[in-house]
């Protein structure tokens, strides 16, 4: 008896030795991948939480976040704030602790940052995001950038506000998993530091409401606006390049983009806040079987919690804005992507179908992919291949200067896939040369 105890206690000596050299040498890898400029990965392939605050910490302006990003009204930038959550520094760092918070996950290992990843332009870059116990969404997770400027939130703008926003994926079963918002505030309600920062921010204890409350003030920050087309427009006429230059003439003319994406001093997104059906899901989906299980299915439950469960884990997903509205000029139809920072948040559309630039605009050049809900002004535009290069062109103007290395990966990455593949290219339909009936 006492040789078997004490072979047992060497055995768990040992075992816990392997476990502290092993916690050692990961430790060691992820400075070592850190110092040689990979990125050290945690939970769901996302960098970790510790990388992607110090990279944030680089990315963001010293100075009062209060007050309104360099280039904005002050009382244009105010009316984006709502009365009940004044911007305050407490506020921020408390929605910038709640941001990287795993805990708030299920299973402790996804956080807001884990789909809107500091080092992949606040995206994941997949095309549908991945939750609690490795399940994966319906949608494409759209970047945290600049959405504090947008007018609803979610693709299908299902969320009025950021505030309400920031909370769902709490309680949705596929992306954090938690069963309620009580639960959320459990996990985090001992914390003595959050007990502090809850009554300092907000002068109440830990709460649901205040959680989605400071996520959103943080996200308030994120303000990335400072491209080498705002320069051009402002009037420095070196920022772009001369094919730029000329993506900018076809973006507002034969490419009819500005008429979804409106782009300019006052609107710096390229997006015009509204909804349309431009033919992405119409390539495998058959929109009228699935608006009618839509509204089956919210007529037995018309909840949000519901609403937000088929949005993201069923195929009613990609009837977009209808499932809001129950509409049928919105059956398929998705909120205008914004434009601003488009390089480095790939890849597109809704459910992340479309992995380059190039592609995106062959798919609006040969006229979306043609159904019967298909928005009247998609239609084949007939730009010629020197056309669509000046256009992309033009597209990586629109990343904020603090991406640019991000960027320029991109463009060489874009650019080598595009010469390789271009699955939606399709010319005979671009210059009308076959109709959308023969195919």
């Amino acid at each position: 008896m006492r040789i078997g105890r004490v072979l047992s206690e060497r055995g768990l000596l040992e075992i816990t030795r392997c476990v502290l050299v092993g916690a050692v040498l990961l430790l060691s890898w992820n400075a070592m991948a850190a110092t040689a400029g990979e990125i050290p990965k945690g939970d769901h392939g996302a960098a970790t939480m510790e990388h992607q605050i110090s990279e944030l910490a680089k990315l963001l302006p010293a100075g009062d976040l209060r007050k309104a990003p360099p280039g904005f009204d002050p009382v244009v930038w105010d009316a984006f704030i709502p009365t009940d959550n004044v911007l305050t520094l407490d506020r921020v760092k408390l929605g910038h602790k709640l941001y990287f918070e795993k805990r708030l996950s299920a299973d402790g290992t996804v956080a807001c940052a884990t789909c809107h990843d500091v080092t992949r332009g606040f995206t994941d870059q997949l095309a549908v995001s991945e939750g609690i116990k490795d399940q994966n969404g319906r949608r494409n997770a759209p970047t945290t950038l600049n959405v504090a400027l947008l007018q609803t939130l979610f693709l299908d703008g299902r969320s009025p506000t950021l505030e309400h926003q920031a909370r769902l994926p709490i309680v949705n079963p596929i992306e954090m998993g938690m069963p309620d918002g009580a639960a959320a505030v459990n996990a985090i309600g001992d914390d003595a530091e959050y007990q502090a920062a809850f009554r300092k921010a907000y002068g109440r204890p830990v709460n649901y409401e205040d959680i989605g409350r400071a996520i959103a003030a943080f996200e308030r920050t994120l303000i990335f606006v400072d491209s080498p087309f705002r320069r051009f427009l402002a009037g420095d006429d070196g920022a772009i390049s001369a094919e730029a230059k000329q993506g900018w003439v076809l973006f507002n003319e034969k490419g009819r983009c500005v008429t979804c994406h409106p782009i300019n001093t006052s609107n710096p997104l390229g997006t015009d806040n509204r909804f349309h059906n431009i033919g992405v899901s119409a390539r495998h989906q058959n929109f009228g079987v699935l608006a009618r299980q839509g509204l089956s299915a919210l007529q037995q439950d018309p909840s949000e919690q519901k609403l937000d469960e088929l949005a993201l884990s069923t195929d009613m997903s990609e009837l977009g804005r209808f499932m809001v509205t129950k509409n049928r000029p919105d059956i398929g139809a998705f909120r205008t992507s914004l434009l601003l920072n488009i390089a480095i948040t790939q890849p597109y559309m809704h459910d992340g179908s479309i992995e380059t630039l190039w592609d995106v605009m062959d798919h609006y050049n040969k006229g979306g992919e043609p159904n019967l809900f298909l928005d009247g002004g998609i239609e084949p535009l007939a730009l010629t291949e020197a056309e669509i290069d000046q256009l992309v062109e033009f597209l990586f103007t629109l990343t904020d200067e603090r991406f640019a290395r991000q960027n320029n990966r991109q463009r060489d990455r874009q650019r080598e896939q595009a010469r390789k593949e271009r699955p939606l290219r399709d010319d005979d339909m671009a210059f009308r040369l076959k109709l959308a009936f023969e195919k």
